[in-house]
């Protein structure tokens, strides 16, 4: 427990668990939406954000936040407008985003892509103090959203035309998520990097689900396995001098292979206890217990 004596490692630790917690929370609806690979698109766009803070030497966290929530704005409005050419006009976004990046850092006083390495990967030694503390706000925002209105955003991602007759205001959360998936890619870029948080956003919830069987159980499987993962690829990354990106997101991988197994059995158990209700006459659906709320009642 030597590295707690070091105050980077404290900060890069701090910054790992508010990773591990906000990727899944915004990464489950994502993926109930089929739009698991919108946090690699947005940390494209966020180094233009990176960029533009070099240049304009102001906090690149801040600044890269900007950009990535209006990327995602726009990309929501690509997706509702762009019919017939919305995947050229996300692609020309995305890449036009990576070179306004390394463009905006080389014009940079002093800048270089050398600058870009610790945003594009992770980075534990170059968490600042200032870095923790928009880490800490930008993690609130995105919890205070998952868990607030986790109903009605479940009910957005599973189905937008029952959401819609219900008189929830569709456009509105969609906007609402893609803004948040926006603020958790800088969230995490300080830790696991803007090309590899993706990843920590899809794999846990894809984790998860081979053992949750309602939304509730789904989500705190997935922030459990982002918050041990997160941390362990953190503290390996400082034992073996590896990449914390890197590290934290073939650690995310592992759990999915070793979640995916423990599932099997599990899943083999749940038939013979549906099939042993049905030839004593019961209903199978007796054998699962009822849940409270009707967000819950849906397996994520």
């Amino acid at each position: 427990m030597d590295f707690l004596d070091y105050a980077f490692m404290q900060r890069a630790l701090l910054a790992a668990v508010l990773v591990g917690i906000t990727a899944p929370a915004v990464g489950i609806y994502l993926v109930q939406r089929r739009q698991a690979l919108m946090g690699d698109g947005i940390g494209h766009v966020a180094m233009t954000g990176v960029g533009l803070g070099f240049l304009l030497s102001t906090s690149p966290v801040w600044m890269a936040t900007a950009v990535s929530v209006l990327g995602s704005i726009l990309m929501e409005l690509i997706r509702w407008y762009g019919r017939t050419r919305g995947d050229v006009a996300l692609a020309m976004l995305f890449y036009g985003g990576m070179a306004g990046g390394v463009m905006f850092i080389n014009l940079a006083p002093g800048g270089s892509n050398a600058n870009l390495t610790s945003y594009l990967f992770g980075s534990l030694s170059t968490v600042s103090q200032s870095d923790v503390v928009a880490i800490c706000l930008l993690a609130a925002f995105v919890v205070l959203v998952t868990v607030g209105l986790r109903r009605q955003l479940f009910a957005v991602s599973q189905d937008e035309e029952f959401a819609r007759v219900t008189g929830l205001p569709v456009r509105a959360l969609n906007l609402l998520t893609a803004v948040t998936a926006a603020v958790t890619v800088t969230v995490a870029m300080r830790v696991v990097g803007l090309l590899l948080v993706s990843a920590l956003m899809v794999v846990p919830v894809a984790a998860a689900q081979q053992l949750g069987r309602s939304f509730a159980a789904t989500f705190a499987i997935a922030v459990a396995v982002g918050v041990t993962v997160a941390l362990g690829g953190t503290v390996t990354s400082y034992y073996q001098d590896v990449p914390p990106g890197a590290t934290i997101v073939l650690l995310t991988i592992a759990a999915f292979v070793l979640l995916t197994a423990l599932a099997t059995p599990l899943a083999r158990r749940r038939a013979r206890v549906a099939a042993a209700a049905h030839s004593a006459g019961d209903p199978v659906e007796c054998a699962i217990p009822a849940t409270r709320g009707a967000a819950e009642e849906v397996g994520a």
